[in-house]
């Protein structure tokens, strides 16, 4: 399942950011490529910005467990923002495990009233 939320969602379309692009991070993620690893399933993942590339783009915290389930919940532009605070990545670790204890029918319900969308592949 991957999936983004609401919040997210408005913040990649103001930002340019397509599903396309989503889902090549999701595949650095598998792969291990421009990734940090949070802990918690929890991680950071470089999003390249237009003709700019990875190291001045974007920054995507995205809750990923392999072969399971993705969920883009937030990002920043680089130039905006150095890196995310000690108390947002506590706020993020929980916000994981939350989201990972959804099973895959509640998350089709949330879709349908809006909290998350579904990245088209």
């Amino acid at each position: 399942m991957k999936l983004k939320t609401k919040w997210f969602n408005k913040w990649s379309k103001k930002n340019h950011i397509t599903d396309k692009k989503l889902l090549d991070t999701l595949n650095n993620i598998s792969n291990n490529l421009g990734v940090t690893d949070l802990g918690g399933s929890l991680f950071k993942v470089r999003t390249p910005k237009i003709a700019q590339g990875k190291s001045g783009g974007y920054r995507t915290i995205v809750v990923f467990r392999e072969s399971d389930v993705a969920i883009f919940v937030y990002g920043f532009s680089k130039n905006e923002k150095s890196n995310i605070e000690k108390e947002e990545l506590k706020y993020f670790k929980i916000l994981a495990k939350d989201l990972l204890s959804i099973n895959r029918q509640e998350y089709r319900v949330l879709e349908k009233l809006g909290d998350f969308i579904s990245i088209k592949e």
